[in-house]
């Protein structure tokens, strides 16, 4: 049997029940970190609490070998990771190869980003677009589609989650501020007029799930400076706004109450 177990946003005790039990009862435990990881807890806290030791996998340990899915075939092996399992494709394709070998499998969902920020951002959930993703650049590797996906959004006034890039294998996680400085550059780029500026309103919003979250709402050169703490960290660029949505940002999220007569 196969279990793939979110261990939900910042640390240990965002387990559920569920997941906890399934932990203290599989005969072998391994856990991938470089899509996610709980900066609330320390590798030891996790062991200490499923009453097993876990073997931390690399990820060409995870996506090449994939050697959890052939000891399935005998014994009771979990996966675990960050956030919801099956929110990175790498793990979707774990259940698959269950599928085509005949190995029972069983899905413990975690709470994931992708609900928790758009959440506590205080704006409507439907009124999200796609979300996009700024990556750390690299040589020959400095996308404008994250600029553009939000483009996109604001013309059809919705709202963007952007996430930011982790390299854990490097220790490497981007914060927002680099975040926005990454989408100004962009704009500097572009031989057109863009839609995001430093004018622009964005909100900052550093380690959901923990008791010092922060939820910053400002101009993109208001909060580009802003110091946010460690990791992990998400910006959301909101486009039109409803009243509720507005008075959220100004009294939890500290933005210009001039947004109540813009939208």
């Amino acid at each position: 049997m196969f279990y793939l177990v979110g261990l939900g946003l910042f640390d240990e005790k965002d387990i559920s029940l569920k997941g906890l039990e399934c932990l203290k009862n599989v005969d072998k435990i391994y856990a991938e970190f470089f899509t996610s990881r709980l900066f609330g807890s320390s590798f030891e806290a996790i062991e200490e609490l499923v009453g097993q030791e876990i073997e931390v996998l690399v990820r060409g340990e995870v996506e090449e070998e994939s050697k959890f899915i052939e000891e399935a075939k005998t014994s009771d092996v979990a996966l675990i990771t960050g956030g919801d399992p099956l929110i990175a494709t790498t793990h979707s394709d774990f259940i698959v190869q269950c599928s085509k070998k005949g190995i029972d499998y069983e899905i413990i969902h975690g709470s994931s980003i992708l609900s928790s920020a758009p959440a506590i951002s205080g704006l409507q959930g439907y009124k999200f677009g796609k979300v996009t993703t700024i990556p750390f650049p690299d040589y020959n590797f400095y996308p404008k589609s994250p600029y553009e996906a939000i483009e996109e959004n604001l013309k059809m006034d919705l709202h963007t989650l952007v996430l930011l890039d982790i390299q854990a294998h490097k220790d490497r996680y981007m914060t927002i501020n680099q975040g926005l400085e990454y989408l100004m550059s962009i704009k500097d780029d572009l031989d057109r007029e863009g839609l995001i500026t430093g004018d622009t309103l964005a909100m900052g919003i550093a380690r959901v799930g923990s008791r010092d979250v922060i939820v910053k709402a400002g101009k993109i050169s208001e909060l580009i400076d802003y110091d946010f703490g460690g990791p992990l960290h998400c910006i959301i660029i909101p486009s039109k706004l409803h009243i509720v949505e507005a008075e959220y940002l100004v009294e939890i999220a500290g933005a210009n109450p001039e947004i109540l007569q813009e939208n």
